[in-house]
């Protein structure tokens, strides 16, 4: 699964030799609720149409006492019936706890003699094949989350925006125009450092518009002219038209006024 369970109840299908799906399921946290509960993790057991039976792990911090039921017998019990209902038998399970494992004595047997240290388990034969197979264990299911790194930030541009109002406004514009220009023509994101410098020019409308008149457009627009010259053909050859790169747009000389000293000009 790749995470240690907590408070769970995981339930393996076999068929066999055959392993098949693996379910985790959180134990009940309130009493009465065990057959509905059972009658659950039974239906998703059984999506497995060819598990005949299961290895039942409960993982729980509650420590097992010498003459006394094992943690969450009554779940077991209410699973096991539902279960066979689903032709499932309990081939054998495993009470884990935080520091030792043992066997789940489904036969009534509470002896506690049976129980080995969870540290065993992490040095034994198979832990190590799986690691080496490139197996990872968490210490949770959880997603954590990085830590916010907002107010961080917002100082930093704070006191970037400080410094820049204590500066000359040439320099400033200059160093603000060499730094833009190395985060447009690199092929990295940029650091930590400049997102903060950038983030703290852009405050100031005379840089920013500086900056944004910096950034690298194409000449020219796109326009009939532009088009690709069309290839000859059999008959003759192609018109001719403007050529098939073009950088700015087509101009048309304005007509010109033919003046004669006889009669005025005719439009």
């Amino acid at each position: 699964m790749g995470f240690w369970p907590h408070e769970s109840l995981v339930c393996i299908s076999i068929d066999t030799n055959r392993i098949g799906a693996t379910l985790r399921v959180g134990l009940p946290n309130h009493d009465g609720a065990e057959l509905a509960y059972a009658r659950t993790v039974a239906g998703y057991l059984a999506n497995d149409p060819k598990a005949t039976s299961a290895l039942i792990p409960v993982y729980t911090s509650v420590t097992p006492t010498a003459g006394h039921d094992r943690p969450y017998a009554a779940v077991i019990a209410a699973l096991t019936g539902a279960l066979a209902e689903r032709h499932i038998t309990i081939r054998d399970g495993l009470l884990v706890g935080d520091d030792t494992v043992s066997p789940y004595d489904y036969d009534g047997d509470q002896s506690l003699s049976c129980a080995l240290p969870l540290s065993t388990v992490d040095s034994g034969e198979i832990n190590a094949e799986l690691v080496y197979r490139g197996s990872a264990i968490a210490p949770t299911g959880r997603i954590v989350l990085p830590a916010s790194t907002k107010e961080t930030t917002f100082d930093a541009v704070e006191a970037h925006i400080a410094s820049i109002q204590r500066s000359n406004d040439h320099r400033v514009l200059e160093q603000a125009r060499t730094l833009w220009a190395g985060i447009l023509k690199a092929k990295t994101y940029p650091t930590d450092d400049q997102v903060t410098a950038l983030i703290a020019n852009f405050q100031f409308p005379a840089i920013r518009d500086q900056l944004k008149a910096d950034i690298p457009v194409v000449e020219g627009r796109w326009n009939r002219s532009c088009w690709p010259k069309p290839q000859a053909s059999r008959s003759g050859p192609a018109s001719n038209g403007p050529s098939k790169y073009c950088s700015t747009p087509t101009r048309t000389a304005a007509p010109t006024t033919r003046r004669h000293s006889s009669r005025p000009s005719h439009i």
